[in-house]
């Protein structure tokens, strides 16, 4: 039986509202990952087909928000930087964070910040790891980053289970290079749908295609994969029957989770 998100705070759960929007209730905490709650239509050259599954008050107040980056609108739109101001600590990239300023804070890829748990039981550390906007050979700006600077996220703590989200990420060396350092992981939030924008790369995939997605999951190792960035946008390529196709043709149907956007997904107790 699946629960429709609320206010009320789930024991350990993931729940998918839309895009890449994704709550996590863990160790009596409640995370989102880059809010967009604006309506369709057209945000600048990319086009916003559907609202999200549940609003700003549906989700009702949150311990901090992570925003893998804030340069395009299908990760961080207007009610979605508003709804990460608001909140008492968004954790991002620090290129990001100084454009967003408080309360942003700016992690670099490896470093981590501790928030106190909830449930009275010592911290929540949330890790930074790096993330690939786009093909490995793509131009990449004055800082390195192709597209532009993303970070992804591991959650941890004692007695919780290891979650990375991995934001807009195209390359599987940097999953590998992840699960090197971070393993094991537990649940495994992959942004997919393999965006596409004529203009950029040559229309190259921006994000993880369903194939790669499976791939990152086998790279991983990981018991539970949670997708999200597959659908409510014009630039997405792949939706949620090519990732049901790709983690069967890799006999990884078993690992892949899903419900109705804003239904809770309950997470594995750790690993």
């Amino acid at each position: 039986m699946t629960h429709r998100i609320g206010a009320e705070r789930q024991k350990c759960a993931v729940a998918v509202v839309g895009g890449p929007t994704t709550v996590i209730d863990i160790g009596g905490l409640r995370i989102v990952a880059d809010p967009t709650f604006d309506a369709p239509g057209p945000k600048g050259y990319l086009t916003k087909l559907e609202g999200p599954a549940a609003s700003e008050e549906e989700i009702g107040p949150v311990d901090a928000v992570l925003v893998s980056h804030d340069v395009h609108p299908d990760n961080l739109d207007d009610r979605g930087r508003a709804f990460a101001l608001a909140a008492p600590v968004v954790l991002t990239g620090p290129s990001t964070a100084r454009r967003l300023g408080p309360p942003a804070a700016g992690l670099t890829p490896w470093t981590t910040c501790e928030l106190l748990r909830a449930d009275g039981t010592g911290h929540l550390r949330v890790r930074a790891v790096p993330a690939v906007h786009g093909p490995e050979d793509g131009a990449r700006d004055e800082e390195g980053n192709v597209n532009c600077e993303v970070t992804g996220f591991v959650l941890s703590g004692e007695g919780l289970p290891t979650v990375y989200v991995s934001g807009d990420n195209a390359s599987i060396g940097t999953v590998a290079e992840i699960a090197r350092r971070v393993a094991p992981i537990d649940v495994a939030v992959l942004f997919a749908g393999a965006a596409r924008v004529p203009a950029k790369d040559g229309g190259r995939p921006l994000t993880l295609t369903s194939e790669r997605a499976a791939a990152a999951a086998a790279v991983l190792g990981v018991p539970v994969v949670i997708p999200a960035h597959y659908d409510g946008w014009a630039h997405f390529t792949q939706g949620r029957a090519d990732l049901d196709r790709a983690f069967d043709d890799a006999g990884l149907s078993h690992v892949l989770r899903g419900a109705g956007h804003g239904e809770w997904i309950p997470l594995p107790p750790r690993t």
